[in-house]
């Protein structure tokens, strides 16, 4: 080998200063990070005050904060589904549901870290809770809006919260997701009839023959079709809520057996009927006809 080819071998070759890759990041800045600008982290994390001296309910605040943040995203993905179809966009409508899911499916993650509490564990800081119960939180209300789980008592506990009863009411008088899927699905000529399309949208939704039959169509036809990827996308969706109210009531059932649950409710025997329901009813009874 010649000196200039072992020079060559050894030595590596210059890099130009537009190419150098800065040694460390830019960690100089007139006030808070970029970072923290963004995503508000310090306000975030100095928002646990926990109540009792037990260790175990720290994670219990935190958990239920983030589901509050989960809540709040799935919420934007809907209204911005029912916006879409509204405005005859179904494409933006699927690519919103199905970002839902991933969402859902983290959401019910958020169960792993109190499934398993036992109720001497529960019972350590039960009492911090007071009157606080999950079913007055007013982001999970709006989803089950969303659902068309609709009642107006549930503003009731609210009325203190002006601006909180305010978006509540307005979401109780709007289409949920769902009508907003029916009249999409007439617009685009399925035969849904106009007592469904003309409810009244502040009441709880109740399943159609109807409904169902045009269901029934849409997944008896192309299965590639704009409707059924629809159909399967919100399919998707009320599988994940049923599952995230069953891990609801297996973790309260764990963590506080038959006894009534914090605010009043009945515990476990309410999640228990709420469990047994569907959401987007048709769409799982149209499937024994097709």
């Amino acid at each position: 080998m010649s000196q200039q080819a072992h020079r060559s071998a050894e030595t590596p070759p210059e890099t130009s200063p537009e190419t150098q890759e800065p040694e460390t990041p830019n960690l100089d800045f007139a006030g808070t990070t970029p970072y923290e600008d963004y995503v508000k982290a310090d306000v975030l994390t100095h928002l646990q005050h926990t109540l009792s001296d037990d260790p175990g309910e720290m994670v219990f605040l935190v958990t239920t904060q983030v589901m509050e943040l989960w809540f709040t995203v799935i919420v934007h993905e809907w209204e911005t589904a029912a916006r879409a179809l509204r405005e005859d966009r179904p494409g933006v409508a699927i690519d919103a549901l199905k970002r839902s899911v991933r969402e859902l499916d983290a959401l019910n993650h958020s169960w792993k870290p109190l499934g398993q509490l036992t109720p001497a564990q529960f019972n350590a800081y039960r009492s911090a809770l007071g009157e606080g119960s999950g079913f007055q939180s007013a982001m999970y209300r709006r989803m089950e809006f969303l659902l068309a789980e609709k009642s107006a008592s549930m503003l009731v506990p609210h009325r203190g919260a002006p601006r909180v009863h305010a978006e509540l009411e307005k979401a109780l008088h709007e289409p949920s997701l769902y009508d907003e899927v029916l009249r999409f699905l007439a617009r685009h000529g399925c035969a849904i009839p106009e007592a469904v399309l003309k409810r009244d949208v502040s009441r709880r939704y109740d399943p159609s023959p109807e409904v169902e039959a045009a269901w029934t169509a849409i997944y008896s036809g192309d299965q590639n079709s704009e409707l059924a990827r629809l159909g399967e996308a919100l399919t998707d969706v009320a599988e994940l809520v049923w599952r995230w109210r069953n891990d609801h009531l297996v973790a309260t059932r764990r963590a506080m057996g038959a006894k009534a649950g914090t605010g009043g409710s009945a515990g476990v025997a309410w999640l228990e009927k709420r469990a047994q329901k569907n959401v987007f009813p048709e769409l799982w009874t149209a499937r024994s006809h097709v």
